[in-house]
């Protein structure tokens, strides 16, 4: 296991910032839109803080993985859209930027319900380890793992974040 250890409190701290720093700059207050389940997480605790009056959307990988076949039906969660996407300047949220794989069906889900304006991406942790030309346009922290291990945000009872770190066992 590795020794990595990350704050995600105090990245959420820096997100919550930059956020804010984004809204200050546009005319225009934008959506958030959180990719399931981390993302989700994260935009529901910013609507919060930043005492935003709509609802969050909330976008699922599940229908449009490109690994589907091996991978079947996620469990994190449906889409759910409460406002109308068409024209819409978005914020697309999520906990970690690893391949582009994710940012890309989530992507492709989106535009099944409309054509936003604009959409942004917002990351707690970018990885590395892009496959498809995809970057945000706020990564709070860069990291380098290898690609045997995994990082993902988990949420406490009390509603504070933590990350988790794994190595992934392949069988031999």
């Amino acid at each position: 296991m590795s020794s990595l250890v990350l704050d995600a409190e105090a990245l959420y701290a820096d997100l919550l910032r930059g956020m804010r720093q984004q809204l200050a700059a546009s005319s225009q207050p934008p959506r958030l839109v959180g990719v399931a389940s981390g993302g989700a997480w994260l935009a529901e605790r910013l609507q919060k803080d930043l005492g935003l009056n709509e609802d969050i959307g909330i976008l699922s990988s599940s229908m449009h993985r490109d690994d589907f076949s091996q991978r079947g039906m996620s469990s994190s969660g449906q889409t759910v859209l409460p406002f109308d996407v068409n024209g819409a300047h978005l914020v697309v949220v999520d906990d970690v930027l690893y391949t582009g794989r994710t940012i890309r069906a989530v992507l492709n889900e989106l535009f099944d319900y409309g054509r936003p304006a604009s959409v942004r991406l917002m990351v707690l942790v970018d990885r590395g380890g892009r496959e498809l030309p995809v970057q945000a346009d706020l990564a709070v922290a860069r990291v380098t793992l290898p690609a045997s291990q995994t990082l993902e945000l988990a949420r406490t009872d009390d509603g504070r974040f933590r990350f988790r770190l794994q190595d992934i066992h392949t069988p031999a």
